[in-house]
């Protein structure tokens, strides 16, 4: 599988972590950046993950802020994305089971590095229960196909 990562300066200690942590796990790992501590704006990492992930590049992505909340609503503009700011391991595994998260979203002001992994792992290892949760998916997309502009 592989994954898209990205971060603001916020985020970019965790995003280390977490990168290290998925590659070590066997991940192939795209990384949008940062890359450096120097202040940067978490829409265009919110936009590069959003877009490998919805035009198929990366199988998931993971975006990282400094709350997650910034990055979060950035990843949600791009068409196809369903990003999931996740603050605990039920709440990953509600992402994916019910949602079909496919960016996982974290804050690395917010969480600590052990939860935050935790967090990754359940994140990636549960699957989309569909039935039920596939018609809800199907208006969330209804939505978005309404107020795409051409």
């Amino acid at each position: 599988m592989k994954i898209a990562l990205g971060a603001d300066h916020g985020g970019l200690e965790l995003k280390e972590m977490v990168k290290e942590y998925l590659i070590k796990g066997g991940y192939e790992v795209e990384d949008f950046g940062t890359h450096t501590k120097d202040s940067c704006d978490y829409p265009v990492y919110g936009q590069k993950v959003g877009e490998s992930v919805s035009f198929g590049d990366c199988d998931r992505g993971i975006a990282i802020c400094g709350t997650g909340l910034g990055i979060s609503m950035a990843v949600n503009k791009v068409p196809g994305i369903r990003g999931a700011l996740c603050t605990n391991e039920f709440m990953a595994a509600m992402s994916r089971e019910h949602n079909n998260a496919n960016v996982l979203v974290l804050g690395g002001r917010v969480l600590g590095v052990d939860l935050a992994l935790r967090i990754v792992a359940v994140w990636l290892e549960t699957e989309f229960l569909g039935e039920r949760h596939q018609r809800r998916l199907d208006l969330i997309t209804e939505i978005e196909t309404k107020y795409l502009k051409s």
